[in-house]
């Protein structure tokens, strides 16, 4: 059995927690991580015990829901909460950190920031980022490391969609399943 890769493993938390997430407007995870170990998690969401997004809907101002705590936030609080230091640590975050968790990634002392998809990439953060000599790395999330199976799956998948062939099925249909293994197995 291959092992799945760090940047996949801990990129596959930040999905994770991004699950959890309460806003409606985009689900973001964070995982802070260091020496190859996690030392916090967040995701999008409001203050504890708060009302959420999906409950009341976004509190939108200037076009920024202002409900919601970054997820990138959550996670460097949940350490200054529990009196976990950040200092040369990793994060590893499902969009690429807005302006403001930017500049609170820099203070916290994250020396480097992997993120699996660009969303609204400020080029002022970007400037800060290497002001403050922190590395950023764009490192997509294969959702399919996350199944040990994803080949033999997909090799039965074809299989079955060779035999509908070969028995004279309706090409239309055999058309259909081919766009759906596509989507489904991104091949």
């Amino acid at each position: 059995m291959k092992r799945i890769a760090w940047h996949q493993y801990f990129m596959a938390q930040s999905h994770l927690l991004a699950l959890r997430s309460t806003c409606t407007r985009l689900t973001v995870g964070a995982t802070i991580v260091r020496d190859k170990r996690i030392i916090a998690g967040g995701y999008n969401g409001s203050i504890a015990g708060g009302d959420h997004c999906i409950d009341e809907g976004c509190y939108v101002i200037d076009n920024h829901c202002v409900r919601t705590i970054h997820a990138e936030m959550n996670a460097l609080l949940q350490c200054a909460k529990f009196g976990v230091g950040t200092d040369g640590a990793e994060i590893y975050v499902t969009h690429f950190p807005c302006l403001q968790c930017c500049k609170a990634i820099v203070q916290a002392g994250i020396k480097t920031v992997y993120y699996a998809e660009d969303y609204k990439n400020h080029p002022y953060a970007a400037e800060l980022f290497q002001q403050a000599e922190v590395r950023v790395e764009k490192v997509p999330f294969h959702e399919k490391s996350l199944d040990p199976k994803n080949k033999e799956k997909s090799g039965f998948v074809l299989q079955l969609i060779e035999e509908l062939r070969h028995k004279g099925g309706d090409p239309e249909a055999i058309e259909k399943y081919e766009k759906q293994y596509i989507d489904l197995f991104n091949e």
